[in-house]
Order: C-alpha cells, then sequence, then structure tokens
C-alpha cells in the first residue's frame, strides 16, 4: 500500500496471455488497484516480487518450470496477500480449509474476482501475514521432493534432489552442498528430513542430513566417534542416532 494514498500494488502471474489480459480489464474498474507487472512464468514473478515489492499477487498455480505454491514457497513471508486462480478445485477446497487465502475456479465472473479482491483488501488492513507453511501443506501429496527451490534475491536455483550430496543446518537456515556449491535457504532442517525419502536420505547428526549415494565408507575417529566419508573425501560426523539410523538402512 502506497505511503501516501489507499492504492494498492498488483502483480498478475498466469502462463497464459488470455488469462492475463482477463485480470488486467477486471482489475481495471477497482480504482485502489494499480497493476505493476504481468508475468507469464514463476522465475519472472519472483523477480517482480523482488522489484515491486506488491500488496497483491494474482497468482495461477498450474504453471511449468514453477508452480503458484513454489512461487509462493520462493516469497515467503514477503508475500503480503495472495489470490490464487486455478482450473482445478481440488486445490481450492484444500485451501478453504485453512482460511489462508481466496481461490478463483477458472472460469471466473467479474462479480467473484470483486469479491476476492475484497478479501484481499481486508487482509491487507489487518497487515495478516499469508500462512505460508499451511498453504504449502495443502499442495503436498505424501510424495517425496524432487527438487529444492533456492531463491537468491531475485534469482532461483533449481536443484534436483539427487545432485544433493548432504544438507547442513545453520540457526535458522540450511546449506545445501550441491554441484561443488553450497547454497543457503531459510528453512528448519527437521521440515526438509520429513519431505525427503527417508531411503535416500538419512539424519545422521542433529546438523546433517546425508544423501546415501554419497556414502563411501564410515570410520571411527581418534575419540572413538563414527565419521561418514564421502566419494569426495568429505567428512561429516555421525551421532549415535544417527549410525542407528544408518545401520538400519545399510543393512537391509
Amino acid at each position: 500500500m502506497s505511503e501516501t494514498d489507499d492504492t494498492l500494488t498488483v502483480i498478475v502471474v498466469d502462463d497464459e496471455s488470455p488469462a492475463r489480459l482477463l485480470v488486467r480489464e477486471y482489475l481495471a474498474v477497482h480504482g485502489d488497484m494499480r497493476l505493476v507487472a504481468e508475468c507469464a512464468n514463476g522465475f519472472e514473478a519472483v523477480k517482480a516480487a523482488n522489484t515491486h515489492k506488491p500488496d497483491l499477487l494474482i497468482l495461477d498455480v498450474q504453471m511449468p518450470k514453477l508452480d503458484g505454491f513454489e512461487v509462493l514457497e520462493l516469497l515467503g513471508s514477503e508475500a503480503r496477500a495472495v489470490i490464487f486462480t486455478t482450473a482445478f478445485d481440488s486445490y481450492a477446497l484444500r485451501a478453504f480449509n485453512v482460511h489462508a487465502v481466496d481461490y478463483l475456479l477458472k472460469p471466473y465472473s467479474a462479480e467473484r474476482f470483486a469479491e476476492a479482491l475484497a478479501l484481499a483488501r481486508a487482509r491487507l488492513r489487518k497487515a495478516e501475514p499469508v500462512p505460508a507453511r499451511e498453504l504449502l501443506e495443502t499442495r503436498r501429496d505424501g510424495a517425496p521432493l524432487d527438487r529444492l527451490l533456492i531463491r537468491d534475491r531475485s534469482n532461483v536455483h533449481v536443484i534436483p534432489i539427487d545432485d544433493v550430496d548432504y544438507v547442513e543446518s545453520q540457526d535458522d537456515y540450511i546449506s545445501i552442498r550441491a554441484g561443488g556449491k553450497s547454497y543457503l535457504k531459510e528453512q528448519a532442517i527437521s521440515d526438509l528430513e520429513q519431505q525427503l525419502s527417508p531411503k535416500a536420505f538419512v539424519r545422521i547428526h542433529r546438523r546433517f542430513l546425508l544423501n546415501l549415494s554419497r556414502l563411501a565408507k564410515i570410520e571411527l575417529s581418534e575419540k572413538e566417534t563414527r565419521i561418514a566419508i564421502l566419494l569426495d573425501r568429505t567428512q561429516l560426523p555421525i551421532s549415535r542416532s544417527g549410525y542407528v539410523k544408518l545401520r538400519a538402512i545399510l543393512d537391509n
């Protein structure tokens, strides 16, 4: 919301040009709404949000490369108010259960669009943050993650989960080691652990999640503690409980 008036800045994100045109037409009659960017994919959306810091995102769910939920995950608390648009009511019904944001089921009318804007205005007046964690839960189908999304300002890195060597906890962040590089992401390691396949990634230590395919051997240190030696010779500590988990998998 502008410091000098009550105008709300809006970004619309949809991979279909006719859908963006419709939103533009519907917005035009709402004098307190100012469209600052139109985006055809999730990568453009993250960059535009980083530039414009919009009050409201009108965000398509089903898009190639990055879907709407993944855009929201990358923006986190920066997403002040979000209206999702989708042709699939399965997403809408689950999201309504957490009372998080409004969903517009395509095709939607100008009247239904206006109702969604009213809800967005109410949220912004109350300065209620988007409950991103609850929203992300609505789109998880129980399948392990197949990729990780890392935001670096306006840039987005998409890392296939098979490329990850290990993950290290660093306070409120995790450091993801992949392809000889490290990527920092604001997330709890315990949260990520729950999203990964337990047959592929093991919590060998309170600070480390290890991709089992990277494990070369286990050695005893001088202090009689165990160390995981990775294929690239990286050494990671193994706790007692981590060793129990490792042995249970390796022995099967």
